[in-house]
């Protein structure tokens, strides 16, 4: 049985709940509704579980703040014994346009609390990431980190939907495809 992790990050509350920062959990919820899965919530993170040919896909939200993200993140690695690897984390990403959404692994966390945290929890960089593009605050504007606890406006509004419809598809298909290269590795 192979386990996959895909950790959403975001902050807890309904304060940030439609904020850039937040997109995230926006996109787990849509993945748990497309594998027809519902989160359990314990004290420090929502989890739940999605099986898949026997396999497992584990979804997990970390409850606590986006630069804790990393605690709970472990918990679960090693709880499944699930190697970096196998996780994929769903982040904002202000060095994207907003609506380009870009796969990567490994490399740095680019000043992202959130990643960070989860690179000195994990011990590695080595993990999966779903980098959804948030944009940036405009010269001489906002701060960034201000600019991301801000809530979509209007025009990212319309269109984001379909942009977490495609990450949730995106997600498909790096399971679907890890999937068939650890099946080749172990010689299934």
């Amino acid at each position: 049985m192979i386990h996959f992790l895909i950790v959403g990050l975001g902050n807890p509350g309904d304060k940030y709940k439609n904020t850039r920062h937040n997109i995230g959990f926006m996109i787990l919820d849509a993945l748990a509704s497309s594998f027809s899965v519902s989160f359990k919530d314990s004290k420090k993170y929502m989890e739940s579980t999605h099986t898949l040919d026997g396999d497992k896909v584990h979804l997990l939200k970390p409850l606590e703040f986006m630069n804790l993200s990393g605690k709970a993140t472990q918990t679960l690695a090693n709880l499944y014994k699930i190697p970096p690897s196998q996780i994929l984390v769903v982040q904002d990403e202000v060095d994207l346009p907003f609506g380009k959404i870009k796969n990567k692994i490994g490399g740095g966390t680019a000043g992202h609390n959130g990643l960070k945290d989860i690179v000195a929890k994990l011990g590695s960089q080595e993990f999966h990431r779903l980098r959804f593009g948030v944009g940036k605050p405009e010269k001489g504007g906002m701060e960034v980190a201000d600019f991301v606890l801000q809530n979509f406006n209007a025009e990212e509004r319309n269109n984001l939907d379909a942009l977490i419809k495609e990450s949730v598809t995106k997600i498909e298909d790096w399971i679907r495809t890890n999937r068939n290269l650890i099946r080749k590795e172990n010689g299934g």
